[in-house]
C-alpha cells in the first residue's frame, strides 16, 4: 500500500485542513462499518437523500444530529424486558454510530422513519453572497455618465 504525504498541502495552503483532514482519512485505509447498510441518493440538483436500513429499532432508540460539519446517526436498543429463545437471529440490533462528513452549506432538511428505513433529506444551500451575480458595466463617455446623475436609466 503506498502513503501518501500531505505536508506540502499544509504547508502551501491556508485555510483547507478540513479538506486535507478528509484527504487523510480517507486514505489512510481503515475498513469502513458495513453495518448497518446505506445508501445515499441525489434527489435534485441542491437535494439529496441518505437512507438508512435500521430493521428492529424504533423511532425512539434512533438519534440524528449534526456537529459542526458532521452527520451523526446513533442508534441504542433498549434492553428486552421479555426473555425470548431464538432457533435463529438474523436481525441484529446491536447498537450503532455513522457518521457523514456534510459538505459546506449541506443542512439537514428532514428525517423520517419508515419500513424499517431511516430517510435523512439533506439539502445544499448556497448563500446569496457565494451564487454568481452579474455585475453591470457603465460606459466610460460622457453622455452615460451625465444621463446617470441627471436621469434614471432604464434597465
Amino acid at each position: 500500500m503506498r502513503n501518501f504525504d500531505l505536508a506540502p498541502l499544509y504547508r502551501a495552503t491556508v485555510g483547507f485542513d478540513r479538506i486535507a483532514d478528509l484527504m487523510d482519512r480517507a486514505l489512510v485505509g481503515d475498513a469502513a462499518p458495513t453495518y448497518p447498510p446505506y445508501n445515499i441518493e441525489k434527489t435534485a440538483e441542491n437535494s439529496y437523500r441518505i437512507s438508512i436500513a435500521v430493521a428492529g429499532f424504533a423511532p425512539e432508540d434512533l438519534a440524528v444530529e449534526v456537529k459542526d460539519t458532521t452527520l451523526h446517526i446513533t442508534a441504542r436498543k433498549a434492553p428486552e424486558t421479555v426473555e425470548r429463545t431464538y432457533l435463529h437471529r438474523g436481525i441484529a440490533t446491536r447498537a450503532f454510530e455513522r457518521k457523514f462528513a456534510l459538505a459546506d452549506h449541506v443542512k439537514v432538511s428532514g428525517a423520517i422513519h419508515e419500513h424499517g428505513m431511516l430517510h435523512i433529506d439533506l439539502v445544499r444551500e448556497t448563500p446569496e453572497a457565494l451564487k454568481p451575480r452579474r455585475i453591470e458595466i457603465a460606459r466610460g463617455d460622457v453622455r452615460t455618465v451625465e444621463a446617470t446623475v441627471s436621469e434614471p436609466i432604464d434597465a
